[in-house]
């Protein structure tokens, strides 16, 4: 079995460098880094997307993907509280009767 590669921000931004301003294809770019075709052309998507964000790193998210992470463990809590709301209120209107 084949380990998983890993490569850095520098080396994919260089990659992608290479088929933006110099001009190689990305087959022989492909070819001369020894990556698959598919790789690269979604490296060359992700630097065309956002510049600045691309290639974030392990474990390190962009933004808008930490904003979403709160939102959802706030969501996951609000949700728990009304639960918690919804059976004490069930509970004493049982007790009333």
């Amino acid at each position: 079995m084949q380990k998983r590669r890993n490569f850095s921000r520098a080396f994919k931004l260089e990659a992608v460098r290479l088929v933006k301003e110099r001009g190689v294809s990305v087959a022989q770019a492909a070819r001369d880094l020894d990556l698959h075709e598919n790789v690269l052309r979604k490296w060359i998507r992700e630097v065309s997307a956002d510049p600045q964000q691309a290639f974030p790193g392990q474990g390190q998210m962009k933004p808008e993907q930490l904003e979403i992470a709160r939102l959802r463990k706030e969501v996951a809590k609000l949700k728990a509280e009304r639960d918690i709301l919804k059976k004490a209120a069930a509970f004493f209107a049982k007790e009333a009767t």
